[in-house]
């Protein structure tokens, strides 16, 4: 039985609006960061994005000690030292945020929000002008976008009355039926490849590819599509790999594959959130290495980039 609630009075989980962004798409967008992610890749750059939840989120560096917090926790998990600082003892946190409202510095921050469509419309359509200019527009990232299929399909199809670009950057891990109602008011599919082998996509990721895969190719039936390979050494950079990788693209079609190099980005995030950084050895090829990957997409036939 399908809800009566109105598509302007659904509301979705984000938690970010970027604007300016160059790196999501063609042109000068905006980003919009949905909060939810099925997937647990240890390299996550955005480990704020996967909880389903809005959570707490730590800023060390705003902290007065000043202890109000301290007195605000119900639970007894935060502690303030003279010498080491303030500490939280994240097994005993549950969330509540009780302590967030207590916070006078802003130290202590919500992350994630939960929003309706003609709020988020409204921020993306200050700068239609540098969309047009650009030939941008919107992209709907994540998290995984899919997973929040009905807030994500009603957002598009407001940016498309407002004649706005619009792209979605997926994993391709969801229900092919929500992902379909998705792609009607989708211009550009930014589609990540983690890795072609399902054993060494669940090993790194928590989920086999199957699902992704086949995603991918009727996706490609009915959008453009750009294939992103987030670049990580000893994983995914041999060149018996992305020659895969390439012949993939041909085979649907795509329009561009684009290399985006591993960074630690995430690191400073999961402290921030209480969470372990799994993955502590990673590191990107050399700048030799990757040019040498983009060469071999290339003489592919298909065009290839670094960095978008």
């Amino acid at each position: 039985m399908q809800s009566s609630e109105s598509d302007k009075d659904i509301k979705g989980l984000i938690f970010n609006i970027q604007k300016f962004s160059i790196h999501d798409g063609p042109g000068i967008r905006t980003t919009v960061f949905m909060k939810g992610c099925p997937l647990k890749c240890l390299w996550c750059s955005n480990p704020e994005s996967q909880a389903f939840s809005i959570n707490l989120i730590v800023r060390d560096i705003n902290c007065r000690r000043c202890g109000v917090c301290v007195q605000a926790c119900p639970q007894g998990a935060i502690t303030i030292d003279k010498n080491s600082g303030r500490k939280i003892d994240w097994q005993k946190c549950n969330s509540c945020l009780i302590c967030v409202d207590s916070c006078l510095y802003h130290s202590l921050n919500r992350c994630g929000r939960y929003v309706t469509v003609p709020q988020v419309l409204e921020e993306l359509i200050q700068d239609k002008l540098f969309y047009k200019n650009s030939g941008g527009g919107i992209t709907i990232s994540g998290g995984e976008p899919l997973s929040q299929s009905r807030f994500v399909s009603a957002l598009l199809a407001e940016c498309k009355k407002q004649g706005l670009h619009t792209a979605l950057e997926t994993s391709g891990h969801g229900r092919w039926d929500e992902m379909k109602n998705v792609l009607r008011f989708v211009d550009l599919v930014l589609f990540d490849i983690k890795h072609l082998d399902a054993d060494e996509h669940q090993r790194m990721t928590g989920v086999k590819n199957h699902l992704i895969l086949d995603n991918l190719r009727k996706a490609a039936s009915q959008s453009r599509i750009w294939l992103r390979v987030p670049l990580i050494a000893g994983f995914n950079d041999s060149a018996e790999h992305l020659e895969k990788i390439a012949e993939l693209g041909k085979e649907i079609g795509a329009q561009k594959i684009s290399l985006l190099p591993y960074h630690e980005g995430g690191k400073s995030k999961c402290e921030q959130l209480g969470l372990t950084y799994g993955f502590a050895e990673g590191k990107a090829p050399d700048e030799e290495d990757i040019h040498r990957l983009k060469r071999i997409i290339e003489k592919s036939g298909l065009t290839a980039s670094v960095g978008n």
